[in-house]
């Protein structure tokens, strides 16, 4: 996957949730734009994990993206 490819998912707005499939079969969900970051000029995505935690992913081991639509927001009460 190319940079420009994984930005445009992470950009997309409305932004959509997307689960990103690596070709080792991990598999990373990422709830909102601010779980993901792509840093300038690298072939590397970084990847907040629910945990606190983050994973470097190279964008070459990634084999495919799903999006999933986001939830409608709840209605408010009257």
């Amino acid at each position: 996957m190319t940079a420009d490819q994984f930005r445009k998912v992470l950009t997309a707005q409305p932004f959509q949730p997307f689960t990103v499939h690596l070709a080792d079969g991990r598999q990373y969900f990422i709830p909102h734009r601010d779980f993901a970051f792509l840093p300038p000029n690298t072939r590397m995505a970084v990847v907040a994990l629910q945990d606190g935690t983050m994973e470097f992913v190279d964008l070459f081991l990634i084999v495919g993206l799903e999006t999933r639509p986001q939830a409608p927001a709840a209605a408010e009460a009257p």
